[in-house]
């Protein structure tokens, strides 16, 4: 394997092959070596994993911890950006995704009953009605319109409510608490004081739910005595920035890459039945959760490497999803690639709890949309668009449209 990549010091974020693309840097890597080693900012050293069957072997090894107060940490539910050298920091109650099992097990366990693929197909027709009311809304106003504003972010957002019982009247609270807590550089205090602001106003919600509960999912979990407010709220904050952060960010850009690529986008107009695999393969391309962290508990084989006890290990799925040893001309947007496989909503145990939720959503959303607004195209430059480059999950702040 080629070692004539030098190894990187920090991990490479800048877009700088495009607003679709890996940075040209981790492209290179994963060519040269899928296993790679990678400096930390304080000098720890570490591992990126860039390959795609190397990061499904990492992410189904539960030998490779997901803990935080373990070994070298950073801020709760941190994607991208580099975690420092910190003493570690205490498990937060409820907040399944930073466990192993069995504490992930059993809290999971709780919500595979409420994220079945049957309950969300038994939602499709519901969300389809919040896609056209959304739609119905925005066909009014006039263009130019911030689609992120008009509908990529209230339809995932109006559907968590729902689901979760969080009233969505209240949305100004997690809308911008949650973006706050995604900003990528910025100072402890501040990330931690959204935050609170966030656990603070889902506490009251649960324990209201404990008094009280209705027909929702924070109800159903809230009956259970088994689970304490904390953890009750853990999880309510976790699936509600999940529920309508990723979706938001994927009909955003899927939209601005799709109107970027106008032979796709006219086909898929033209044969709406395509819209499913449409979906499927803007997750590969796109892969807006892109870096996460792992921390191996014991000396462990990958890719040929030996990765060490105690290593922090930086994995880069949208790396992986443009990887040529598994998918055909990886960098290229095909609608009709039939993306199986693809490691969007990651793999293993802690692969995504809403990913049938998160399908019917961006199905719902492309299907109407482009039907809706067959004229639909940017209003302005595409390189004046404002990329969330500053932020933990990818896509647009803004996508100015007309129509």
């Amino acid at each position: 394997m080629s070692e004539t990549v030098p190894v990187p010091h920090g991990l490479p974020m800048e877009r700088n092959a495009g607003p679709f693309d890996p940075p040209r840097e981790i492209t290179r890597l994963r060519e040269a070596r899928p296993v790679s080693p990678l400096v930390f900012p304080d000098g720890h050293e570490g591992w990126l994993v860039t390959g795609y069957e190397e990061v499904r072997q990492l992410m189904a090894d539960t030998r490779f911890s997901s803990r935080q107060d373990i070994g070298i940490v950073h801020v709760p539910y941190e994607t991208p950006g580099m975690p420092v050298a910190t003493e570690p920091s205490p498990q937060i109650p409820g907040l399944f995704v930073a466990m192993d099992p069995p504490a992930h097990t059993r809290l999971r366990r709780k919500l595979t009953g409420a994220f079945t693929v049957k309950r969300m197909k038994q939602l499709e027709a519901h969300i389809i009605d919040i896609v056209e009311r959304q739609l119905d809304e925005m066909a009014g106003l006039t263009p130019p319109v911030d689609l992120v504003k008009a509908f990529a972010l209230p339809v995932p957002s109006l559907v968590i409510c729902e689901l979760l019982g969080v009233p969505y009247e209240d949305r100004d609270t997690f809308q911008v608490n949650s973006a706050k807590f995604l900003v990528k550089d910025q100072a402890l205090d501040e990330k931690m004081a959204a935050y609170g602001a966030m656990t603070m106003y889902l506490a009251g919600l649960v324990t209201r739910k404990r008094a009280e509960p209705g027909e929702d999912i924070l109800s159903d979990l809230a009956r259970d005595d088994d689970l304490t407010i904390e953890e009750l709220t853990g999880i309510a904050f976790l699936l509600l920035l999940a529920g309508h952060e990723t979706t938001a960010n994927m009909l955003g850009l899927g939209t601005f890459a799709l109107l970027e690529h106008p032979e796709q986008l006219a086909e898929l107009r033209a044969d709406p039945e395509l819209v499913p695999d449409a979906v499927e393969e803007l997750m590969r391309y796109l892969s807006v959760a892109d870096i996460f962290y792992r921390y191996a508990t014991q000396d462990i084989e990958l890719g040929g490497r030996t990765i060490g006890k105690g290593s922090t290990v930086v994995i880069s799925l949208l790396a992986a999803n443009r990887d040529a040893r598994r998918f055909h001309n990886p960098d290229t947007l095909d609608i009709h690639r039939r993306a199986r496989g693809l490691v969007a909503f990651g793999h293993g145990i802690h692969q995504c709890l809403g990913q049938q939720l998160a399908r019917i959503e961006m199905r719902a959303g492309f299907d109407g949309l482009l039907r809706r607004l067959p004229t639909l195209e940017l209003a302005i430059p595409a390189e004046e668009v404002k990329l969330r480059t500053d932020m933990n999950i990818y896509g647009v702040h803004e996508l100015p449209v007309t129509w």
